[in-house]
């Protein structure tokens, strides 16, 4: 059993502006991904250059600021908001005399804060020693003495007294039992299409709102709440849609999935590739977009890049524009130039612009053998009904 710690550690926050157009937004995300981890925020630093620094990501005199503020808040951990090497991380802790972690390393530890399945923990599991057996690799030797902490949760200290072999033969236990499991999806998927049911996944950014609409359309109750990763683990329900022109109505499996978010960690891809195949085997996604976020347009070319990295950008889409109570429009639909539908309006929360989907979901559904719909383009803040 692997000790977990509690949290509430006293953090600085790092972030660097690149020049990028989006930093202040990626700023407030990564403000919104600490506080998810259950750290007190002590103070969330800036700073601006060109280009990384190979040594220490930062420059010189940022670092020796870092370390004032360190030493001024008496701060347990600086997290940056980017991937570092790990030399940029040994070189870091070195010099600031406080252990350092990147945004990988936040995102797995909150991936392993709200993991509930077996599935789900062994996946965060193999993530995290991923990541870590590469700061074992090039020298991290100063790791047998941590004892957890934010970025450490969930493998913890068991892991961290461990030599590189050890974590190789975990890892190698740990994939052969989530190909064990992801074999077992792919059985119970088959019998599905024998039966001819039609499979319907949810996919968006972080806090689209996905489980929201997920308990909505199936009256189910599937874990919601305001915060980033809310879901993690893969829910599936029936649902029933109504009969529309050459559809005949019947059941629709409708799939849960784990929200993506920009610079989602490789080897959390990796390891929950096993439950987004569900995604990429999908007849049809219903890309959830917050239409109320002044940030879409990044948010999209997020989930999109995933689906991509995972084999299912091929799988037709039709975007589910949520949350237009927050943006003041009304429910409606949008087509393009060829009358095929493209985008919905809806409010998850309020159950406005429900039904208008249901009938979309049967209209897509009515092409067989395979569901047609739009290319997605970008979303706008215009719905006609």
């Amino acid at each position: 059993m692997f000790e977990r710690h509690q949290g509430g550690e006293r953090v600085v926050l790092v972030s660097v502006d690149f020049g990028r157009i989006d930093f202040q937004d990626s700023r407030d995300e990564f403000q919104q991904l600490a506080g998810g981890a259950g750290l007190q925020v002590l103070a969330h630093l800036q700073a601006r250059r060109s280009r990384p620094d190979a040594a220490l990501f930062v420059g010189s005199g940022k670092a020796d600021e870092i370390a004032a503020q360190v030493a001024a808040s008496e701060a347990d951990v600086v997290i940056f908001n980017h991937e570092l090497s790990p030399a940029q991380e040994r070189n870091l802790e070195r010099r600031i005399q406080c252990r350092v972690i990147d945004r990988t390393s936040l995102i797995l530890d909150i991936f392993a804060r709200r993991a509930q399945s077996a599935e789900g923990k062994l996946q965060v599991e193999l993530a995290q020693l991923q990541h870590l057996s590469t700061r074992l690799v090039r020298g991290w030797t100063h790791l047998e003495r941590q004892r957890g902490g934010v970025g450490m949760r969930g493998p913890g200290e068991k892991q961290l007294e461990t030599d590189r072999r050890l974590i190789g033969v975990r890892v190698k236990a740990l994939r052969e039992r989530l190909a064990r499991l992801g074999q077992q999806r792919r059985t119970q998927r088959r019998a599905r299409g024998r039966q001819q049911v039609r499979s319907v996944a949810l996919v968006g950014y972080t806090n689209a709102g996905k489980s929201t609409l997920f308990n909505a359309l199936t009256r189910s109750g599937a874990y919601v709440a305001d915060q980033l990763f809310a879901t993690l683990d893969t829910t599936t329900r029936r649902i029933y849609l109504p009969a529309q022109g050459d559809w005949q109505g019947g059941e629709v499996v409708l799939s849960d999935t784990v929200g993506f978010i920009t610079r989602l960690p490789h080897d959390l891809v990796a390891a929950f590739r096993a439950t987004l195949e569900a995604t990429a085997e999908a007849d049809l996604l219903l890309h959830v977009i917050d239409v109320s976020s002044p940030v879409r347009a990044r948010q999209v070319e997020a989930v999109d890049s995933v689906l991509q990295e995972i084999g299912a950008a091929g799988v037709p889409q039709l975007q589910v524009c949520n949350k237009l109570d927050l943006a003041g429009l009304a429910p409606g639909a949008t087509r393009d130039e060829y009358g095929k539908l493209h985008a919905v309006y809806v409010s998850a929360q309020t159950g406005a612009g429900l039904e208008l989907l249901r009938r979309a979901l049967s209209e897509i559904l009515a092409a067989d053998p395979v569901a047609e719909v739009a290319d997605p383009q970008p979303v706008t803040l215009t719905a006609t009904t």
